[in-house]
């Protein structure tokens, strides 16, 4: 009993330390879109890229089109063809990098990201303008455009990053 309490109060302090992005709790609605800025042409070119994908094959790992994407495949895959940015790991380890941007700030080329496993920031897309984006969203699926105001994308919403000036 001893050594538990100095080991579980060393743990809760390391979890306090981590780098673990902010989760946004701001309500998704059609308003929010309303005066979005434009996108610099390289997100833009991010955002066009991305819609290339379109009804491309789910395959968990994926990294390219033609074996199959998985979400964060489909991301990496865009970012290094449409704008040279190498980027890898799963959509846990992507939501750290970039800047946070608030749903005000929301721009074509943003990475988007969900809670859908019950774990935070296991779900990305790449956030189009007016509320949409594109995803692989799992193996019953092939890349699509969904809604931010989707009832379940908008419950399931974290927070929102941009990689682009």
């Amino acid at each position: 009993m001893r050594r538990t309490v100095p080991v579980a109060l060393l743990l809760l302090s390391l979890v306090g330390c981590s780098s673990t992005p902010h989760i946004s709790k701001e309500r998704v609605t059609v308003d929010t879109f309303q005066n979005e800025r434009q996108a610099s042409p390289a997100a833009q070119e991010v955002a066009m890229y991305a819609l290339m994908l379109l009804r491309t094959g789910y395959r968990f790992g994926g990294k390219n089109p033609d074996a199959g994407l998985d979400c964060s495949g489909m991301v990496a895959y865009v970012y290094r063809e449409a704008a040279g940015l190498p980027l890898t790991g799963n959509a846990a380890s992507l939501a750290r990098q970039g800047r946070d941007t608030g749903f005000d700030q929301l721009r074509a080329g943003d990475l988007v990201f969900f809670n859908t496993l019950g774990r935070p920031f296991s779900h990305v897309g790449i956030y189009l303008g007016k509320g949409e984006f594109i995803h692989a969203p799992n193996a019953r699926g092939r890349v699509r455009v969904d809604k931010l105001t989707n009832r379940y994308w908008s419950e399931r919403f974290e927070m929102a990053r941009t990689l682009l000036d």
